[in-house]
């Protein structure tokens, strides 16, 4: 018997109390960053997927998709105007993100989860009415902020033994069409389902503090005297927004991780240490 394979069985041993502490759970799942330019870590992350429904975990995937959006738009010849440094997206520039969001990159997902043997299927906030939005500044054009979140089809799809994966666009009562945030739509239907977990991947450890040494363990009301201090700054702000509305929306914790680390869902999940910066309300 090898050192690994003694390894891989406490491995397994200790993830026990994990297993069965999520089963049955609702955990959504933002992916973004590195496992999305991948293929190889777009591969490792439907295997931990797949491995999650196995073991009775019910993940919902949401995902993003802006370097694919900008690079079709200049593929393509669209000129984007911006206004302060945010993408002005208009009726032409919308036609290539419902194109990019819901075809090519929902289904490259659908399609890399499917492969590792789990039953992936695609939609965007437009099917069933998942998700009514309200244009977020009238001067960016169509992106929308969720006003309603409708999550009965994502409940029928888990129970039916599916994986949904969701594309961040919406719709409008007037009819239109409205790209969203993908970390705020993940965040979003998170607290229409009442999720046990939200895991936000990005390409950053998780929060940091003033010395610049991760911080594992947080509360909303830490989160915000951070902000207040400076010390979350920048694009760290809108995650960690992201996280404290969702639990202030009925989700139980919220994790800020490192997608870029091998099987950081099942580490989070299934480990005793964890990975990233967790977030909870008290």
């Amino acid at each position: 018997m090898t050192r690994d394979s003694i390894a891989t069985a406490r491995t397994l041993n200790e993830a026990l109390p994990y297993l069965k502490r999520y089963e049955g759970a609702t955990v959504v799942i933002k992916l973004g960053g590195h496992a999305m330019g991948s293929d190889d870590g777009m591969a490792s992350f439907a295997r931990d997927v797949v491995l999650m429904r196995q073991v009775g975990v019910n993940p919902v995937v949401v995902h993003g998709g802006g370097p694919m959006i900008n690079a079709m738009l200049d593929r393509l010849g669209v000129t984007s105007h911006f206004v302060d440094g945010k993408r002005v997206t208009d009726a032409e520039t919308m036609e290539v993100v419902e194109m990019v969001l819901s075809g090519r990159v929902n289904k490259r997902i659908v399609q890399a989860i499917n492969e590792q043997g789990g039953r992936a299927v695609g939609l965007s906030g437009k099917d069933a009415r998942l998700m009514r939005c309200e244009p977020a500044d009238p001067a960016l054009g169509l992106v929308g902020r969720p006003a309603q979140v409708d999550p009965s089809i994502l409940r029928d799809l888990a129970g039916a033994g599916a994986i949904p994966v969701v594309a961040p666009l919406g719709f409008g009562e007037d009819g239109a069409t409205y790209n969203i945030n993908g970390d705020t739509a993940a965040g979003a239907i998170a607290g229409a389902l009442e999720a046990d977990r939200l895991l936000l991947l990005t390409d950053v450890e998780g929060v940091k503090d003033a010395s610049g040494a991760l911080v594992t363990d947080l509360t909303v009301d830490r989160v915000r005297d951070m902000t207040d201090e400076g010390v979350i700054a920048g694009g760290m702000i809108p995650k960690t927004q992201t996280a404290v509305d969702a639990i202030l929306s009925g989700v139980r914790a919220a994790v800020i991780l490192d997608g870029r680390a091998a099987n950081a869902c099942l580490l989070e999940l299934f480990t005793d240490h964890g990975a990233g910066s967790i977030i909870r309300r008290s």
